[in-house]
């Protein structure tokens, strides 16, 4: 006998992209020159985080990520509720992470966060590959939800390609594991509103922000 069935959908909506060689360079290129220390407003156990000096260089690069997220976040919930017109880029920085750092599970402010991996090395490879174990293992990433269940999908954990790309909402949870490798893996972040307040507003009528 056939039986028909069906699945509720269910949890965040996490999607994954690709990001160009020439969109990596430009971030790496911005990344040099940025020295702000962003560490005392970040989770990250990490020597080598700087917020952006000049972030508003990739106002466009961002309009159009934050578009496909919509168009993702429409198909995921799959109904009519209110879906935000617009997002802001509020915060970027970017993370040098080196042996023996990591990220403890953390979640950000705002509508959507995100990280892309600008550089992973091949020792960093190599070492995820030789790990026996049930986690993302060296250098991955686990986002996390719901509360641990045998019959639940709580969590979903990755090692990231150069090029990789993840938007999530805001609160979901995460975290980075630490390696022994000795080399440096480039990753950026950022936090992301749907509203502006007031003063905003008025910034980007005079177009002085890329937000």
């Amino acid at each position: 006998m056939q039986i028909k069935y069906g699945i509720l959908h269910w949890g965040p909506c996490i999607v994954k992209t690709q990001i160009d060689q020439k969109t990596i360079d430009q971030f790496l290129s911005e990344g040099k020159i940025s020295r702000e220390d962003a560490s005392p407003e970040l989770a990250g156990v990490l020597q080598n985080q700087f917020h952006f000096k000049n972030k508003d260089r990739f106002t466009k690069f961002f309009e159009g990520v934050f578009n496909v997220y919509n168009q993702a976040l429409k198909r995921w919930k799959q109904g009519n509720e209110t879906i935000p017109n617009r997002y802001y880029l509020e915060k970027l920085w970017i993370n040098y992470q080196g042996p023996n750092e990591f990220n403890p599970p953390h979640s950000h402010g705002g509508a959507l966060s995100f990280v892309m991996f600008l550089d992973v090395p091949i020792k960093l490879r190599v070492e995820n590959q030789n790990y026996k174990g049930l986690s993302a293992g060296p250098g991955g990433i686990t986002f996390l939800y719901g509360d641990a269940e045998d019959r639940c999908i709580t969590n979903h954990s990755v090692f990231p390609s150069v090029g990789d790309m993840y938007i999530f909402p805001a609160w979901v949870k995460h975290w980075v594991y630490p390696f022994k490798s000795n080399c440096v893996r480039i990753s950026v972040s950022g936090n992301v509103i749907d509203s502006l307040k007031l003063s905003q507003i008025k910034k980007a009528s005079n177009g002085k922000t890329g937000e």
